[in-house]
């Protein structure tokens, strides 16, 4: 049995500013790194891809909605056309910085407000995929488990993960509970890693609701921005591990 362990990272500002980004590269096996919209410059972009590629962990694309403010988190009122645009665009910063690193793009995963609306609206999930398939349509796409994102791009033959969250709690409906609503938050790291075993082990999740839902773990998404984001990513490998669960890139 095996999964595949992604971070969100480069979403600081300033060449020497990343965070704990490097050290938790050593516990992850696909990262995806922001390309400028809701976090991060070409500085850390530079770096960050460096760093990943260095250390032979996949490189992913994180496109987000142009909100630095908010941090790509807030919804904004988007066409698909702009989604389309903003993708291809943030895909293509990305990929010159692999390129020159010597590198490859592995795949890609909208961020934050865009990946939940793409998980639940058809013409924005439609929207990244086009974008995926007409700039890199030998990657991955990252999406929800069992989303509209996962559907979109299977209908256009590109290959997919279907991704749950180790930090995140769930909704009956299978999303993700909103950053805004009590309990979204997974912040012990013990209930975390019971949570991703059984999702990985069992095909199964608790839900907020106390219900228990069906749900493919292909890869498992910890935040890099968190407190304790460098414990949090080294325990849930090990965790992993130990549960022999080999933990490898998709």
């Amino acid at each position: 049995m095996h999964v595949d362990l992604n971070c969100d990272l480069g979403e600081s500002f300033g060449a020497y500013r990343i965070g704990n980004d490097e050290a938790i590269l050593d516990h992850v096996t696909s990262a995806n790194i922001a390309c400028g919209f809701h976090a991060g410059d070409p500085l850390v972009m530079q770096r960050t891809v460096a760093l990943a590629a260095h250390k032979a962990v996949a490189i992913g694309a994180h496109p987000g909605l142009p909100d630095l403010v908010g941090f790509g988190r807030r919804e904004m009122a988007v066409t698909p056309q702009e989604v389309y645009a903003m993708t291809v665009y943030q895909i293509g910063a990305l990929q010159a910085f692999i390129q020159a690193a010597g590198s490859s793009l592995h795949h890609v995963k909208p961020h934050g407000a865009l990946y939940n609306m793409a998980a639940v609206n058809a013409d924005i999930a439609e929207a990244i995929a086009e974008a995926i398939l007409k700039v890199c349509p030998d990657t991955v796409l990252y999406g929800l488990a069992g989303s509209k994102m996962i559907e979109a791009a299977q209908q256009l033959n590109l290959k997919t993960a279907q991704e749950v969250f180790a930090d995140r709690t769930y909704q009956a409906d299978g999303t993700l509970t909103p950053r805004s609503q009590p309990g979204a938050l997974i912040t012990d790291k013990h209930k975390a890693a019971q949570q991703v075993i059984k999702m990985v082990k069992e095909g199964k999740v608790v839900t907020m609701q106390g219900t228990e839902i069906t749900i493919q773990a292909d890869t498992i998404c910890i935040h890099g921005d968190g407190a304790h984001a460098l414990d949090f990513a080294r325990f849930i490998s090990q965790t992993l591990t130990q549960e022999n669960i080999t933990v490898q890139a998709f």
